[in-house]
């Protein structure tokens, strides 16, 4: 089986996790400061906070907004759950903006829409989650724009995009948001196992973020209600979480940074070529925003169901019996049997809907080789054929 992702590890990679074995720290040790330094060099970002996912990061990232009971969060409904979930954590309520039909990320016109319909009705949102889907990053000018004239604060969830950019600058430099996000899964662009960072440009929020990943407990004399009883001391001084990532994984993730860059290219590689070797089958390739340098998490297409003779499922089921590992990336959120108790319908997002209807994501990352490259590719023109 081919899959859609996997992991790319080196040698250097798995010596950089045997030194830390070997060391005195597996947790709370140097290499997760040294991680995070190099994220934030990285990306132009003067905090990092790692977690031990990105889910824990989008969890204190509402929360160091101060999310909770009787807020609204909006998100994409083309994502994955936990773009969403992290506000229902706190106590908040979601709903979801419809996406563009060219770049598949949240879409700045009828976000537009929904902010003038929600000033009149006096329920605002007070975090906006754009999510960089398949690593292309969202129109964040215009939303941070939309932002400073509606009052809410914004968290770029760009699990797919690191590596990417913006306007010419890395994605993660939080230039057009208060917080962003990045996801180290497997199948990410590199990898810690598992576990996420959140961004900041905000002092404030990096302190209040980093005593949530760790149980609400602080060291600090300065940060402590009374002086302390003597050395051994510490207090808790919030609710936090147990979301610290351990040394093992940061490691493995300052390894992997140091081909972060690489990697990317690889992944352009791979998607030019299936660009010119998909050229006259029945499927939209993905598009390319001039602003935006992707970091091509994933490669995802859309059937032109018109022009083939079988559905969605057939070419999907058609592919994996060859196997190739496709998968569809994503359900609208408010599809899932969760959400629809809570009120959400179908049709509730029309261009979300269509586009999962259509989509299937094909085999990439950097160490697909050429041959499995053409392997995808005639599979994908045997399962489209007449």
């Amino acid at each position: 089986m081919i899959p859609y992702g996997r992991q790319d590890i080196s040698e250097a990679d798995i010596q950089a996790v045997v030194d830390v074995l070997r060391s005195d720290f597996l947790t709370q040790g140097p290499a997760v400061p040294a991680f995070e330094k190099a994220i934030a060099d990285y990306c132009g970002a003067q905090h990092a906070v790692a977690v031990n996912s990105a889910t824990s990061a989008l969890h204190i990232a509402c929360l160091a907004l101060g999310v909770g009971p009787g807020d609204w969060v909006w998100t994409s409904p083309v994502t994955f759950v936990a773009s969403a979930n992290c506000a229902l954590y706190c106590g908040a309520q979601v709903d979801f903006v419809d996406i563009d039909p060219c770049t598949y990320n949240l879409s700045v016109e009828r976000l537009a829409e929904k902010l003038a319909q929600a000033k009149k009705s006096g329920c605002l949102p007070k975090v906006v989650i754009p999510v960089h889907l398949c690593g292309q990053p969202c129109g964040m000018a215009d939303i941070r724009a939309l932002g400073q004239r509606y009052g809410f604060k914004i968290i770029e969830d760009a699990s797919h995009a690191i590596g990417g950019r913006y306007k010419g600058e890395p994605i993660g430099n939080c230039r057009y948001s208060d917080i962003t996000v990045f996801s180290f899964h497997p199948v990410k662009i590199i990898t810690t196992g598992e576990g996420g960072m959140a961004l900041t440009n905000d002092e404030s929020l990096a302190k209040h973020m980093q005593l949530l990943r760790s149980h609400g407990i602080t060291r600090d004399v300065a940060d402590m209600t009374h002086s302390p009883d003597g050395p051994w001391y510490y207090q808790q001084i919030d609710l936090g979480f147990n979301y610290r990532m351990a040394d093992i994984q940061a490691a493995l993730g300052l390894s992997q940074m140091r081909r972060l860059d690489e990697f990317v290219n690889k992944r352009h590689a791979i998607a030019q070529r299936y660009d010119e070797l998909l050229a006259d089958l029945p499927v939209i390739i993905p598009s390319k925003h001039p602003d935006s340098y992707s970091g091509l998490h994933l490669y995802v297409i859309r059937l032109k169901l018109n022009q083939i003779r079988k559905t969605h499922r057939e070419v999907f089921e058609t592919m994996r019996a060859t196997s190739i590992g496709v998968n569809i990336h994503y359900i609208p959120v408010y599809r899932q049997p969760y959400y629809e108790v809570l009120g959400f319908k179908p049709g509730h997002c029309l261009e979300a809907e269509k586009y999962y209807s259509e989509a299937i994501s094909l085999p990439l990352y950097s160490a697909l080789t050429e041959a499995q490259h053409d392997q995808v590719v005639t599979a994908l023109r045997e399962a489209t054929s007449a």
